[in-house]
């Protein structure tokens, strides 16, 4: 069984986070939560709120055990960007591309059913 937890409009660049999100993939839920606690990134903390999510899903709604779950899926989506100036040299505007992301974990008991 596979349950879901899905973060929009995160403020970080999807490159960013992609790095860390490739470092819990295929990891047990508790390991994952423990290895994102220790890594000093805002990408880390924000993926570990929406892992957090996930496991509370699958708790809630689905009653499996945190124990049980592994991250089948960290995916990191393109979200909107906020195109801003910023002051250049000799009076020109210099363009700012602030990115957004999505990201969505799947987590998996291991069970095909």
């Amino acid at each position: 069984m596979e349950v879901q937890a899905l973060t929009r409009y995160a403020r970080m660049s999807p490159q960013k986070m992609r790095e860390v999100a490739r470092t819990i993939q295929g990891r047990k839920a508790p390991e994952a939560v423990g290895l994102l606690s220790i890594i000093p990134r805002k990408s880390a903390r924000l993926i570990a709120k929406t892992l957090a999510s996930a496991i509370a899903n699958a708790e809630n709604n689905n009653n499996v055990s945190a124990d049980e779950l592994i991250v089948h899926r960290a995916l990191i989506e393109q979200g909107p960007v906020l195109k801003r100036f910023k002051a250049g040299a000799r009076g020109t505007a210099k363009p700012r591309r602030k990115g957004m992301s999505h990201i969505r974990i799947v987590l998996s008991d291991g069970n095909n059913s």
